[in-house]
């Protein structure tokens, strides 16, 4: 049977901010605001969490989700959820969700799995939003990306791209850490050398890109919050408890 998997990989240590997915607010681990959007999902017929760490596992089966133990020599997550995948003959898309997005939009989740189980060109599907604020822009922190007149991705970048010789035409796009993958372009992708543009920017999706790999993308309008420090994670705290009323 071909099924759609949500995949979500989490690791313990961080040097920003050192067990983040077990972090309370409003009285949930951050695991599971991600894990419990995930499951607003239309399109996911499968959600797992992969981690390494036994508390994190804990804590998801707590919650009753779904957990899977995965190796702890894996050098990101895209391995980590290719390990889940090679157990699991029945997955033909997989959406990579990074567990430190509690504010994701289910019809965004929705949208990257769309677009690799709709379109034959598609290897992998990601997401990028219209950037304004010249900081978000030439902020080597915040990935941009150049597209195609079909909406496939030419060049990801921790630089301003496209440069601006002539006033720019179009749009700058900000890229959104989420990926949709067809089952056969995650074994490539995990099973390719790192390459040199991947190392120079330290950004996993050029490895697919210089493979000849295809990225499609679909513009969102949301901005993300990601709890990547303390300060991320109050910023996310007085978002909820604003929405539940708390004082």
């Amino acid at each position: 049977m071909s099924k759609t998997a949500i995949i979500i990989p989490a690791r313990y240590g961080s040097s920003r901010l050192e067990g983040k997915p077990l972090l309370e607010v409003a009285g949930k681990p951050v695991i599971q605001w991600v894990y419990e959007k995930a499951m607003m999902s239309e399109l996911a017929d499968i959600i797992i969490v992969a981690t390494d760490d036994e508390r994190i596992f804990n804590a998801v089966t707590a919650f009753g989700g779904v957990a899977e133990m995965t190796s702890i020599n894996h050098k990101c997550g895209s391995d980590r959820i290719r390990e889940v995948v090679d157990r699991h003959p029945e997955i033909s898309y997989i959406v990579n969700l990074q567990g430190d997005e509690p504010l994701i939009e289910p019809s965004a989740i929705d949208e990257v799995a769309k677009n690799v189980k709709e379109d034959e060109n598609a290897d992998i599907s990601t997401l990028v939003r219209i950037l304004k604020d010249e900081n978000e822009i030439n902020n080597p922190n915040l990935v941009k990306c150049v597209r195609d007149n079909n909406g496939f991705a030419l060049y990801f970048s921790r630089s301003k791209i496209p440069y601006e010789r002539n006033p720019i035409s179009g749009e700058y796009y900000g890229h959104l850490g989420i990926y949709g993958y067809k089952r056969e372009a995650l074994i490539k992708m995990t099973s390719l050398e790192q390459t040199p543009l991947e190392k120079t920017e330290s950004l996993e999706q050029l490895r697919a890109l210089e493979n000849g790999m295809k990225i499609k993308t679909s513009v969102v309008d949301f901005v993300p919050v990601g709890i990547d420090t303390k300060e991320d994670l109050e910023k996310f705290k007085s978002i909820v408890e604003a929405k539940l009323g708390i004082i």
